[in-house]
């Protein structure tokens, strides 16, 4: 890979890693309404399910959902089906239990499990990964060298993912950290956060159906 395709990749892969979307979205509601703790844990959760993708594209996988453009459409359709849960669930939780609190506290290892479930259902992550990054790979290229750049442009892909977002892990939780909702603007935040949720679900059945 020459300099310009270099950080042609490098760009790509902030602009498409950075935008917001199911992901960074997960991580920011999570630092937001549980603090910053939560939020690296949310973050680590997402790259590890970075890591997954980046296994099944090295593995050849690309080619499966190019022949097979259903895939897609089903990953979009449960991701959309498993952030509607999350957002019925926010509704359904507790006010928290001391009164300066936010939200009812989530277990961490509930909250890692949900990260790599958000990444794993999310048909940005899925294109990325099996559809986008093998174009950086040399062409014409030996099976064995093919899964080797393929790992090493994953693995730069996720340096950069991990990078930002723990961005959004910080800077969410100092925003929560300032807000600090109590009484009724507790109930006005759980409302917000299920919304934005469901709002994420809705656009990615209509945009997998359409």
């Amino acid at each position: 890979m020459g300099i310009g395709q270099g950080l042609g990749f490098v760009g790509a892969t902030v602009v498409l890693v950075g935008l917001p979307g199911p992901n960074n979205l997960y991580i920011s509601l999570r630092s937001l309404t549980q603090g910053r703790r939560a939020g690296v844990v949310s973050a680590i959760a997402i790259e590890t399910g970075t890591v997954v993708y980046i296994l099944a594209a090295a593995l050849g996988l690309a080619a499966l959902v190019q022949t097979s453009p259903g895939i897609i459409t089903a990953i979009s359709l449960t991701g959309a089906t498993y952030l509607a849960y999350l957002g019925l669930r926010t509704l359904r939780r507790p006010a928290a239990a001391e009164p300066t609190a936010t939200l009812a506290v989530e277990p961490l290892g509930r909250i890692f499990r949900a990260g790599v479930l958000v990444n794993l259902l999310n048909p940005k992550a899925a294109l990325f990964f099996l559809a986008f990054l093998p174009q950086f790979a040399t062409s014409g290229a030996g099976p064995e060298q093919l899964r080797n750049e393929l790992l090493l442009l994953g693995l730069a892909v996720l340096v950069i993912g991990l990078a930002l977002d723990l961005c959004y892990a910080v800077g969410a939780a100092e925003l929560g950290r300032r807000l600090k909702p109590t009484g009724r603007g507790q109930t006005v935040q759980r409302w917000t956060v299920a919304g934005i949720y469901l709002a994420i679900a809705a656009a990615a059945a209509i945009s997998a159906i359409g």
